[in-house]
């Protein structure tokens, strides 16, 4: 397991360009690493994430070439995320706002403090929260995701987790121990089968549903020729724990 810990407390873990560079410098080699099982995605502090580095942004006023380049790195983070070829949980607490809400939103799971707090609050500052409008709205009912984007109001994490923004809304001291719940079980699986499913899951989503199922249909069948499937229905028959190979 890989944990990833925002580390810029003072500031509520806000998203400088140094922090964008890191996250994306280790998602990036999250991808060449062959024993990487699942990455949790945690802060430190008070809040999970602000978003943008408000003052930092302000200082390039009128540069629309920095902004475009800085929400394009964004994007392509976030991108990263999803082409990590493990699972990605977010461990959510305090607060996560704008492109804090918009990581949360574009990790594969997510846990939530019952005292943490969400929103896309840019329009509080007359900036439409686009970019994390694209997360929001793969996770959230379009009618639910378009009044949190226009509105900027902070939904609570039993709401994140009744809209499925967040998987869990568990109580503070259970934060911890609910992560590891998810974490252990994936451990528990096919290191093989995770892999394969997490880009499946993806590719599956841009496609057709004909092409979808033609494009599953051949996935599954690679699947099958895995050593860990010979393994895992052999155990299942010998009614014994799998021996997982990885392979």
């Amino acid at each position: 397991m890989l944990t990833l810990t925002l580390n810029r407390p003072d500031q509520f873990n806000a998203l400088s360009e140094d922090m964008l560079a890191a996250l994306q410098a280790r998602f990036d080699a999250c991808r060449d690493d062959t024993g990487l099982r699942v990455v949790v995605l945690a802060a430190n502090g008070r809040a999970f994430c602000a978003g943008h580095d408000l003052k930092q942004m302000r200082g390039h006023a009128g540069d629309r070439d920095y902004y475009n380049d800085l929400f394009g790195r964004c994007g392509r983070l976030m991108q990263s995320i999803a082409r990590c070829p493990v699972p990605v949980i977010a461990r959510v607490h305090g607060t996560a706002t704008a492109a804090g809400c918009q990581l949360v939103a574009s990790c594969d799971l997510a846990v939530a403090a019952e005292s943490a707090r969400l929103a896309v609050s840019g329009i509080n500052v007359g900036l439409f929260c686009a970019t994390p409008a694209v997360a929001l709205t793969r996770n959230v009912p379009l009618k639910n995701a378009f009044e949190m984007l226009v509105t900027g109001q902070f939904i609570s994490a039993r709401q994140a987790a009744e809209r499925g923004l967040v998987n869990h809304a568990v109580p503070d001291a259970e934060l911890d121990r609910a992560v590891q719940g998810l974490v252990d079980a994936i451990l528990a699986k096919s290191p093989v089968a995770v892999r394969i499913g997490k880009a499946m899951v993806y590719r599956q989503l841009g496609l057709p549903l004909d092409q979808a199922y033609d494009y599953a249909a051949g996935v599954m069948a690679e699947n099958m020729l895995a050593e860990d499937v010979g393994e895992g229905i052999d155990a299942f028959m010998q009614k014994r724990p799998p021996q997982w190979r990885g392979r």
